[in-house]
């Protein structure tokens, strides 16, 4: 399980990058938890990108749940979606 939270960007690339690199060692699914995810740059979705490739590489998937909506329209302009084994989770509902 990886969790995002706050904002995520260039600046703190370094500090998940142990977290990306643990998620390189999964046996099947990553579960990357986004509700407190606020803001984020493409940075983290490469990184995204680049885990699910070596995920899909070894049979895995990532499983990207609870973007907020911001989120989740940067997680589809950039394609991250669109790789064979992400699997995006429906949005949450307002409250």
């Amino acid at each position: 399980m990886i969790c995002c939270a706050g904002d995520e960007d260039r600046s703190t690339q370094s500090l998940r990058r142990p977290a990306m690199s643990r998620a390189l060692h999964a046996d099947d699914t990553v579960f990357v938890d986004l509700h407190e995810l606020v803001f984020a740059d493409p940075s983290l979705m490469v990184d995204l990108a680049m885990v699910a490739q070596r995920l899909r590489q070894a049979g895995g998937h990532l499983r990207l749940r609870g973007a907020q909506p911001q989120i989740q329209r940067l997680i589809e302009l950039v394609g991250l979606h669109r790789l064979p084994n992400v699997i995006l989770d429906p949005a949450p509902s307002p409250a």
